[in-house]
Formats: structure tokens, sequence, C-alpha cells
């Protein structure tokens, strides 16, 4: 909240990364390793530069910031973290200035002509205290679940609406009954924090004594003649929800597209959020450390935490829970949590494996909240959160509605690859050491120099793959699990989960415990494809307490979905949903003694299947090419499949692979790609 208030995000461990790491790879000792985690426990910091506090000392002064090509840096706040600026830029990157013009990335003055995302709180002199007061800082005495919950002022309490000036009451989940009359609020000097002015509402500051500044009134900004009106503001806050801008203040405000009882007010006064997919807590045994929150004890496993993508250009939206109202408002992936954990024989037991809580919902979660970086100007336009009119925002409406685009995907340290009659292949992609670089990447050449000249070296050959023999047609990863199409062998699970455990000779297994123990199989005639409904590892079938108001998981994520040229649409899973295990909970259960997989159908009416070859799944929907035709199937219900729609000639010729993206199917036939 601080940093983003200032326009300021996590460093990447990238950008500018040529002056952050040394020239010459550095490959830290056990000790060094030590000495940087009593500071910092971002394991990569050990690599860096940044890992030295006198070289922390100089970083986001003017002349190292002098130095620096696409970002600039600032203060550490004490611990060895480093935090960059964020500025105003268009989707393709370019920066922009205060007219919104775009800025040329070899202009020397570019920074100085880049508008600086701060808050615009903070360019009016304010502090935490001015908009929080003393509730917000030092609590009521309760407990809450999140922060917002705890707080009393909500941003109409200062800014009023469309239809009144501002009630100076808070109004927030945690205002006391009946709110607190801010107007009886008064500065250390005994000034009054809030006066009226005529029709203009000026405020204190908490911390400067003489200084002050006007609060802007929402309905100043849509009253024509009025020095604030702005037509933008008239058009997004008067429009209704027929599409079409009202001429009047309505008389109720559910007649308004984007009233304040359905949306934040930051829903589009926020000019940026920021984004965090994949924190990586690696745990190790056999390391004493001292605990770093001043408990005053020792722990033998120590945890580094490690971001693995951060991001400012990202944009998505979501719906607020109970307490804060059920509004719409921004979300971030705040809880992005992979875990690995190595034992005392340096052995990985788990490597960047995803969490699941016990309801069954994933770790990979999103949340709203506040991004403290409203601004005045730089706002969310009609195309950021709307289908646009020249309809060229479609990859944007998918990461706004939560959906991805496959722009943000983790993939790990290992990708799996069906080579045929080969087999499965695991091939390691990654360095295993805090930053993962990509082999052959810019962060790799940063970061790992050495490294990367020898890749470059060997004509970027990758030359670390576990393999497991057999025929593989098609296979996606999720969690512990490779669930893989096999052709006449049918359907089968590879258990992955010990693929970065040197004590396993092999990596990849299909039965770890005895084959008469578990059946990870599922006959069917002609395997060609697999498709699960997501490779987070969810459980619809798990009780989930009607106290915590979690929606339920759409049942058909309790099952996986085979492409067979002869059967069609094979459901894998058990059927009978009153079963301890029912679907393929036993793959999420964590029990190994129920590990048998079952098939609940074959679909495949008047043969409309016959030559499946490819399946992919978005929504409800399994969209299924055949050799002919684009078959789309309504899997809302599993259990009971239906065709709901058929594509086929002369639109497509021998359809080969497929992709879905919001409102468009990608489809590649004989012809090339078509939508």
């Amino acid at each position: 909240m601080l940093t983003t208030y200032f326009g300021l995000t996590w460093w990447d461990n990238e950008i500018d990364g040529k002056k952050m790491y040394p020239a010459k790879q550095k490959n830290p000792t056990e000790e060094e390793r030590y000495q940087t985690a009593l500071k910092n426990p971002e394991a990569a910091a050990a690599r860096g530069l940044w890992s030295d506090e006198k070289f922390l000392e100089q970083t986001g002064s003017p002349d190292f910031n002098k130095q620096l090509k696409t970002t600039q840096f600032v203060d550490f706040h004490g611990h060895g973290w480093v935090y960059r600026g964020v500025y105003a830029h268009d989707r393709k990157g370019k920066w922009l200035d205060k007219d919104g013009k775009q800025i040329a990335f070899d202009d020397p003055e570019r920074f100085g002509k880049a508008v600086h995302l701060a808050d615009i709180h903070l360019e009016k002199g304010m502090q935490c205290a001015d908009c929080h007061f003393g509730q917000d800082n030092h609590g009521n005495g309760k407990v809450y679940g999140e922060p917002r919950a705890a707080i009393e002022i909500d941003c109409i309490d200062c800014h009023g609406t469309i239809g009144a000036r501002a009630s100076l009451i808070t109004s927030g989940p945690a205002a006391p009954p009946g709110g607190r009359q801010l107007e009886t609020l008064r500065t250390p000097w005994g000034l009054r924090r809030f006066e009226w002015r005529a029709d203009a509402l000026i405020q204190r500051s908490m911390s400067e004594q003489d200084k002050e500044w006007e609060v802007v009134q929402t309905r100043d900004t849509v009253t024509r003649g009025n020095v604030h009106f702005s037509a933008k503001s008239y058009r997004a806050k008067l429009m209704g929800k027929s599409g079409e801008v009202l001429r009047a203040f309505p008389s109720e405000e559910s007649m308004l597209a984007h009233s304040n009882t359905s949306m934040t007010c930051y829903s589009c006064h926020t000019s940026w959020t920021p984004t965090c997919f994949g924190c990586h807590l690696q745990m190790t045994a056999n390391v004493k450390r001292d605990m770093l929150h001043n408990e005053g004890l020792t722990t033998r496993n120590y945890t580094s935490y490690n971001f693995q993508i951060l991001r400012d250009d990202i944009y998505m939206l979501g719906v607020d829970g109970t307490v804060t109202g059920r509004r719409i408002a921004p979300a971030r992936s705040s809880c992005a949590v992979l875990v690995s954990s190595q034992n005392a024989n340096r052995e990985w037991l788990y490597y960047q494996q995803q969490t699941i809580s016990a309801p069954g919902l994933s770790g990979q979660a999103f949340s709203t909240f506040v991004p403290h970086t409203v601004r005045a100007k730089e706002t969310k336009q009609c195309s950021d959160c709307h289908v646009s009119a020249a309809n060229d925002n479609n990859a944007w409406m998918a990461q706004l509605l939560l959906q991805g685009t496959n722009f943000m995907n983790f993939m790990g340290r290992y990708i799996y690859v069906a080579t045929g009659k080969h087999g499965l292949e695991a091939v390691d992609v990654a360095e295993h050491d805090e930053p993962n670089a990509i082999y052959g990447s810019d962060l790799q050449r940063v970061a790992y120099p050495d490294n990367f000249n020898k890749f470059v070296a060997r004509g970027r050959e990758i030359k670390t793959a576990f393999e497991h023999p057999g025929t593989v047609l098609d296979v996606q990863a999720r969690g512990e699990y490779a669930y893989a199409a096999q052709g006449k062998g049918g359907f089968r699970v590879f258990d992955i989960a010990n693929i970065d455990n040197k004590g396993f000779s092999e990596r990849m297994t299909t039965a770890p415990v005895s084959p008469l123990g578990q059946k990870f199989f599922v006959p069917t005639k002609n395997a060609v494809a697999i498709a699960s409904p997501t490779t987070l590892g969810i459980d619809p079938l798990r009780v989930q307490l009607p106290e915590n108001e979690e929606r339920r998981i759409p049942l058909l994520y309790g099952f996986l979905y085979v492409a067979d040229r002869e059967e069609g649409l094979v459901v894998i899973g058990n059927a009978n949903l009153k079963a301890r295990s029912p679907g393929v909970g036993t793959l999420l259960d964590g029990n190994p003694a129920n590990n048998f997989l079952q098939r609940a159908l074959a679909f495949n009416p008047d043969g409309v299947l016959t030559g499946a070859r490819r399946i992919t799944i978005a929504g409800n929907f399994a969209y299924i090419l055949t050799e002919k035709n684009l078959v789309v199937v309504d899997l809302q219900n599993p259990l009971q499949p239906k065709v709901t729609a058929t594509i086929g000639s002369p639109i497509l010729d021998d359809p080969r692979g497929i992709a879905v993206q919001f409102r468009y199917a990608f489809v590649v036939d004989r012809y090339g790609m078509k939508f």
C-alpha cells in the first residue's frame, strides 16, 4: 500500500539488471547466503550486488539512476528489497507524457517527461493520517480478516457523489454506528481539519501546519460551468445502463451503469495496479537461523521468499465480499504461492508445487484491494473495462475478467513434452537457484553470465531432461501429476511429484507404490488428447463451509476429459457423486490407499465426435476438433454432456489446433488460422 502510493513497485530482478548484478557471475557460498538472509529473505539477493550494504546506499541516488535506461530505483526500505518507479505508458509499453504523447526511448529527458504514477493524494501533500484517522490507524479493539474491513473512511465521505456534496461522516465498513463526524476533528495546531469555504471543501494537513488543499467534489465535475467540470467525468458518471448518457441526475442510482452502490470509485480512478504471480516459498531443512520477526527463537527450517513475476501493466477486476459491500473493485494475485521443501539430505521432496485449501480451493487466489494509485487524469478509459468500438481489446478483456491470456503463466523449471512413440519427457528449462532464469533469457544473461555464455556456445541446446518410455500423444501437467493420452494405451496419470528429487532414480512413475495398490490408467480405444478444466489443484467435491460464502466450484472441475478418435469424448472419474472419492478426487485427497481411477462415460452421439484429435476447455464448454469439424460440448453437468454447436466445411477444412480466449476460438486448419 505504501509503495504504490508513492508510485513504486517491487523490482523484478531483471529490468536494468546489468547495474544490479556483478559482471562476473557470482556463485555465493553458504556463508554468503547466510549473511545475506539475515537482512533479506529474498534468495536472489545473494547472487546480486544488492546484498552489499554499501551498494544499497547508492541504489536510488541521482548518480546511480543516471546509469539506468528503463527505470529508476528508490530507497530499499531498510532490508534490501529494491523498488522502482512506475510511469504512464500505453498497452505497447511506450511511455507517455502529461499530454498522453509518446516519449522516445532514447530521449535523454524521458524520466522527467514521463508521468510518474504516484497517487494524486500524495501530490496534494497528503500523508496516511490525512485520510486514515484515529480508528483506522489504531483499530477499535476488533480483529478483522482483511485491512479494508477495518477501515471506516470511504471516498464519498470527503468527495461526495454526483447527487450530493460530501457529508463528512464516515461510511466505510468499520465506521461506528451513525458514522464519525469529520467536521469535529482538529489538527495538532487546533484548527479544523475540514472546513467549508462557500462551496469549496478545504482540508488542512496533519503533518505541515500551513499546508491545505481543496477536496474536489464529485458533483462539481459533472456540473457544467463549474471550474472542475470534466466532459469525461460527466460521461462516465451519468452513463445509464441503457448505454446512453443521461441528461439529468437520476432519481434512482440504480439507473446508472457505474453507480456507487455497485462499484468502487477506484475501479475507474486507479491508474495502475501491482501484479505478482507465483511467490516461491522455498524451505530448506538443517539450516539454523534466527527467526526474523523478533520472536527470540531459532529455527532449523529456513524459508526464503522469492517472487517470480512482477508487472505493472495488468489490470483485473473482481467483486468485493460481504463486509466491503459486494462492489466491483480492482483485483490482484496476492496469494499466488508456490512451495518447495528440501530435507537434510538436500533432496527436494517437492519443488514449485501449488497449494490447495481445505475446502478445495486453489492457493493461486485473487483478491480485491485498494491499489492506492488514484489519479485524476491517468485513469481507466471506457475500453479498459468494456469491449472497444474498434474490437481490438479481446486479450485485454480476457485479462481484466480474470480469464487470463497465458501472458502471465508460471511454467516452472520443467516443461513436459509428449514425444509420441518416444514417451514423456520433462525438460529442464530454468536455473534451479534464485532467480529462476529461463536458459537463454535476458535474465540469465545478467544474473548468470557464465551459464548464459555456455548455453549460447553450445547452440542453445538444452541438455537435461528426464524421460519415461511409452507412447504419449498429449500431456497436461497439474500439480504432482501429468495426465497423458497414450493412443491405443488409453489414458494414464504419471506421478511427477519427485521430478526434482535426486533421491529418486525414476523421476516420473506410473505407480509410486505397487500396481496392485492403485490404478492410474483408464483404457480407451484411441486416446489422442487430454484436457483438464484447469491446471490448478482445485476440488469441487470437498465440503465448503457456508459461513465462508465461497462460491461452489463447478462440477466439471472434478473430472478429466479425453478426446478419443473412436469413442469421441471420454469422461474420466467416478460417476457416483455420493462415493467417498467421486470424480478424480482420489488425485487430490492426499490418501494413497484409494488411487483407483474410473471411467464415467463415453460421449459420441451419432458419431459427431468420431475422429476427435484436439480438445480444450473454456468455461463450461469443451471445444473438440475432429477431422472435419469443431464441436462444442456443454459440460456444465459432465455426466450429461450436450452438443451445442458444430462448425465444419466450408468454414473449416481439416482443423488441427485450437485455443480459446474470451469471445473467440482460434483454430488452425489446412489454410491457416481462423477465428
